[in-house]
């Protein structure tokens, strides 16, 4: 028996910022998209709705506080919080993050995943449509990039793998001059006395991983993974019934990418990711129309129950590892406008996280 550690990732953007304002209109946040979505298609759950939460502002201390206490009570260990830096100094949503280490609160672990990509409105149907470009201006920006975040590296909650801090890249192999950025944090690490960093790049199918010195590497599910597998879609099959049904009109049956949610947990992590070098990640549900409309891919019929096989399956894979390698990414504790979420929503209440802890206590001795 073991301990699994579990690590959510945890998305910012419930707040408004003046980004954001200019581009979706003024107080805009995840909620705008979450509260206007409807069903696209006969068996269509939407809108997804929190309950226990509500509809928070995590510019609001005890948002953040409520949310560390179910993830502590629910066998999380630590959230990953998203971190935006785009080059030049250019940071967004670092709100929140910079008010957790600033009061100390909550008193719950963390760690940084670097989404280092273009904002676009490829998910609107605008792929065209750039809101903001990732850049990498080269050696400067590496080092402004570290020292903006020191105070977070230091804070003894950062979590480590080895003794070294844990910092995960969305996409590793957009990432300019890698062994540069990589050298140099290791470098500034020892200099302001920390152990060092131990890197976990992020990847999309297909899973071969760039040898440019990375520690360690998970996946980043469900889109490419099953539209690059041999993973029958449902979208035919739920366009019929709902034509049949009349629930649409024929101009409007443009359905979202459709797949089952055991088909997933079925191919979630072949033989090809289960290397000492890969951390399993766990989805325990996806839905992104209420951000993307009928351009969105949707996993049918998640259920708790599945979710929990899928996470069994995670634990058994990290079992036979040292206590520190025993990490598992839980995606994601909070993305609601990719009904991508734990914490307890109006349909299934606690059960996603009440399936979490069963797994992970289950595990342990």
């Amino acid at each position: 028996m073991f301990s699994p550690r579990l690590i959510a990732l945890y998305l910012p953007q419930f707040h408004p910022i003046p980004e954001n304002d200019q581009w979706w209109g003024k107080g805009f946040t995840e909620w705008t998209n979450v509260a206007k979505a409807r069903p696209l298609y006969l068996g269509h759950q939407q809108p997804c709705l929190p309950s226990d939460l509500g509809f928070y502002d995590l510019r609001v201390p005890e948002s953040r506080e409520a949310q560390a206490e179910l993830a502590r009570a629910h066998g999380i260990e630590a959230f990953c919080y998203w971190h935006y830096w785009f080059g030049g100094g250019k940071r967004l949503l670092e709100r929140p993050f910079n008010e957790v280490v600033a009061s100390g609160s909550p008193d719950f672990p963390f760690c940084l995943a670097w989404a280092n990509h273009t904002w676009s409105g490829i998910w609107h149907g605008c792929p065209d449509k750039v809101l903001i470009q990732q850049t990498y201006p080269g050696q400067e920006d590496i080092t402004a990039h570290f020292y903006a975040l020191l105070a977070a590296f230091k804070d003894p909650r950062y979590l480590k793998v080895d003794g070294k801090n844990i910092f995960c890249i969305y996409k590793p192999r957009d990432l300019q001059q890698p062994q540069l950025f990589m050298d140099t944090w290791r470098k500034l690490a020892v200099k302001e006395g920390l152990e060092g960093f131990y890197f976990i790049g992020m990847l999309d199918f297909p899973w071969d991983v760039p040898d440019d010195g990375y520690d360690a590497f998970t996946t980043n599910p469900p889109v490419s993974m099953l539209t690059n597998q041999d993973v029958p879609s449902l979208q035919e099959e739920f366009a019929a019934a709902t034509l049949r049904m009349r629930f649409f009109t024929k101009e409007k049956t443009k359905l979202p990418q459709i797949y089952s949610y055991e088909s997933f947990v079925q191919n979630a992590f072949p033989q090809k990711v289960r290397g000492d070098n890969f951390f399993p990640c766990v989805v325990p549900n996806w839905d992104n129309t209420p951000r993307s409309g009928s351009n969105g891919f949707v996993l049918q019929d998640s259920t708790p129950e599945l979710y929990a096989r899928h996470l069994q399956e995670a634990i058994g894979i990290v079992a036979s590892r040292a206590p520190e390698h025993r990490l598992i990414f839980v995606k994601s504790w909070n993305e609601w406008a990719e009904t991508n979420y734990l914490e307890p929503d109006q349909r299934w209440g606690h059960g996603y996280l009440e399936a979490t802890l069963a797994a992970v206590t289950s595990s342990r001795p």
